[in-house]
């Protein structure tokens, strides 16, 4: 199943519904309403089997509403936490696997499809960047999950957008505290939940992102240095992880790019879906336009620009 919060037209209050073939189909009268939508969507997650039966009837059988008839919020408006994979896929040609590590996004930072990632009026970042990466819903309490037991942890799957202030090169600014990755508007995630039988294995789904059309982020979860039960385990054995807390696995940077103000970006998993979200800037900065071409870029053409071969 693909679980959303959505507005249906000419209302502000998100309800939770399936995606369907036939539309969008709202499930708010067979769920238990939370105070918030988040305490909605968590609850989905806590009773979802007892729950299953009267969602697959209502998926099959519900009214449903066209697509264009409805606004998709994020699905877990406000997650308690986020953290975020460093890295975690291999470049620069390495021979042996970096030590997994992860910081913590501020969930404050959460929007969702349709909506707008605005860059700050700080000018000190060199460079604002997106990372497209699969994130695991969590199924909680949480702790000390072994590798083999990984799926008792994983509620099911959806995307999240690092947007990411940089400095020189691709490091991240504020890089002893990770503060350059949780401005407002920063952590994009959509456009559903999808549940974990929707996806057979996670480390072999396709992750594509553009920018006004330009195909940037174009990879595979099979490229994971730490593959999704090694994430569990090590998240878990740090702290215990909630119902609808995310872990983000983490991005492919050959296709980092800006962004800048007035750019559309398209982003999809397969087998989770597609959002497009816009870009504003306040103060109309520019960089050079395309995927990142700094001279620490793993692109390929960018190595090709920037260390030429010696005649």
């Amino acid at each position: 199943m693909r679980l959303v919060l959505f507005e249906a037209t000419g209302s502000r209050d998100a309800v939770p519904g399936l995606v369907t073939e036939r539309g969008v189909v709202s499930i708010a009268h067979a769920v238990r309403s939370g105070h918030t939508p988040q305490a909605t969507m968590q609850g989905i997650i806590d009773g979802f089997e007892g729950l299953r039966p009267s969602l697959e009837r209502l998926a099959r059988d519900g009214a449903a509403v066209p697509m264009s008839q409805v606004r998709l919020r994020p699905p877990l408006p406000r997650p308690g936490k986020i953290l975020a994979c460093i890295a975690n896929y291999w470049e620069h040609g390495a021979l042996e696997p970096r030590a997994l590590n992860m910081f913590l996004k501020n969930p404050d930072a959460v929007i969702g499809p349709g909506d707008t990632i605005v860059l700050p009026h700080l000018t000190e970042p060199w460079i604002f960047m997106h990372e497209a990466e699969l994130a695991l819903v969590i199924k909680g309490p949480a702790k000390n999950v072994p590798p083999a037991n990984w799926q008792s942890a994983v509620f099911g799957y959806t995307g999240l957008i690092d947007v990411s202030a940089r400095g020189e090169g691709r490091r991240t600014w504020k890089a002893g505290s990770w503060l350059g990755k949780s401005f407002d508007t920063f952590a994009p995630i959509g456009p559903c939940i999808a549940t974990l039988d929707e996806i057979a294995n996670p480390n072999d789904v396709h992750v594509q992102f553009w920018v006004d059309g330009q195909l940037r982020h174009n990879y595979n979860t099979d490229d994971m240095e730490h593959l999704v039960p090694e994430l569990v385990e090590f998240a878990t054995g740090i702290m215990t992880l909630n119902s609808g807390d995310l872990i983000a696995c983490g991005t492919n940077h050959e296709g980092l790019g800006p962004l800048q103000d007035g750019e559309v970006v398209d982003f999809e998993i397969h087998g989770i879906g597609r959002m497009r979200l816009d870009v504003r800037d306040p103060l109309k900065r520019t960089w050079e336009n395309g995927i990142y071409m700094g001279a620490d870029s793993t692109n390929p053409e960018a190595i090709k620009r920037n260390r030429p071969e010696q005649r």
